[in-house]
């Protein structure tokens, strides 16, 4: 099988999680990765897994994700030595990516001004927190405040009306807009093969939050008002909703087509004699009775473990499913047929890490390769570049490279 991206030379310049996710997604598919790091500390990702909320492993987790397969080069960017290498890099790049903010970019000498006049069939991936213009264009963003906060996700996805808003997990807005900055970059390289000429592209990670955030804020523009999720035990519907199994977990039950399906989920549920309860037996009662329904089900799923009702609701061809926590889904079988993880003997445990969410039929992926050390390859790319081992030490010298 071909590798789709092979040959292509692409400079990851960026720092944390979503810029470098999407060079990884390019370094699946074939491509040579450089991954620039600031010299001395490096990418503040590789200390991201030491915050005190996250999980603690002897292995530095959150830098595999975000740098796998790449080759790693030390470069301090604030100095003249410095930048005239990247100034040799980017004439023999496909692609570079960069997170830094508009006004930085212009400090660094790395705008796409200045870097496709050097190579003109450039593809410059900019990441931003909240977009290129505008009051906000300067700020930091990370994706628990400019995906998730700024977007109103957080505020959407609370419990109920009266609990605080949610906290989003580690990630959860730099992995999706990790692939819309990919998909960005794959578009703007078939426009230079029809072209002849790269292309400056850019996405936020507000952009991406209201993205996600879509049907909810699209309501808003077509003057509708947003209901907020109310208490369980006040919802407005029963049958899309959360419930505590015997075994003390959760399961989510989601009957969309419920006028069709509501006989059958009796019948799996056990209570036959609900189908045509006056309450229940049509939309507009159920509606109505809603908590009532609830505290009927409560009951009900109290009965059997998590593990059980969804064999019951399999059989029944009912579309519900326990809310699975980060440990099930290790060992959980359908997530190995989804393709969600990918061999990576290097990494302790289960010799596995996440792979990329896609796949083309006849393309192959590149086996995962670890995550490099600060300024592991810097030697090697350097030669590849033309300096000799005496220009090396120079700029070694220089505090130039690491």
């Amino acid at each position: 099988m071909s590798v789709v991206f092979q040959g292509l030379k692409v400079i990851d310049a960026a720092t944390f999680v979503a810029g470098p996710a999407a060079a990884v997604i390019l370094a699946d598919f074939g491509a040579d990765v450089i991954k620039i790091e600031p010299t001395g500390t490096g990418d503040p990702q590789r200390l991201l897994g030491l915050l005190p909320n996250l999980p603690k492993a002897d292995h530095n987790y959150a830098w595999s994700i975000a740098a796998r397969s790449k080759r790693g080069m030390a470069l301090n960017l604030k100095t003249e030595a410095g930048r005239a290498v990247l100034t040799q890099l980017v004439r023999t790049a496909d692609v570079f990516i960069t997170n830094q903010s508009p006004a930085s970019r212009k400090r660094l000498e790395i705008t796409y001004e200045q870097l496709s006049a050097l190579n003109p069939r450039l593809v410059y991936a900019a990441l931003t927190g909240y977009g290129e213009t505008g009051a906000d264009a300067e700020r930091p963003g990370f994706d628990a405040n400019a995906f998730w906060a700024r977007s109103g996700l957080a505020d959407n996805v609370r419990p109920d009306v009266r609990s605080a808003p949610a906290a989003p997990t580690l990630g959860m807005g730099d992995q999706p807009t990790a692939v819309t900055l990919y998909a960005a970059i794959v578009t703007a390289l078939l426009h230079r093969e029809r072209s002849g000429r790269g292309s400056f592209v850019t996405s936020s990670l507000l952009a991406n939050g209201a993205w996600a955030n879509a049907a909810s804020i699209q309501a808003v523009l077509c003057g509708g008002e947003i209901q907020y999720r109310l208490p369980r035990n006040e919802t407005r519907n029963a049958l899309t909703c959360f419930y505590r199994c015997a075994d003390d977990r959760w399961f989510m039950i989601s009957l969309v087509q419920e006028e069709r399906d509501w006989s059958r989920f009796c019948e799996a549920m056990g209570v036959p004699e609900l189908i045509d309860d006056s309450r229940f037996a049509t939309l507009t009662p159920r509606r109505a009775n809603a908590s009532q329904l609830v505290a009927i089900l409560d009951d009900v799923f109290a009965r059997s473990d998590a593990a059980e009702w969804q064999r019951i609701f399999q059989a029944a061809d009912i579309t519900a499913s326990v809310v699975a926590r980060a440990g099930d889904l290790v060992d959980d079988e359908q997530m190995h047929h989804a393709g969600a993880f990918v061999a990576a003997s290097w990494i302790p445990g289960q010799g596995k890490t996440i792979d990329s969410p896609f796949w083309i039929s006849g393309v192959a992926k590149t086996a995962p390769r670890p995550a490099p050390e600060p300024g592991q390859h810097s030697r090697m790319i350097l030669e590849e570049l033309g300096y000799s081992a005496d220009d090396i030490a120079r700029l070694k010298e220089a505090g130039a490279v690491g």
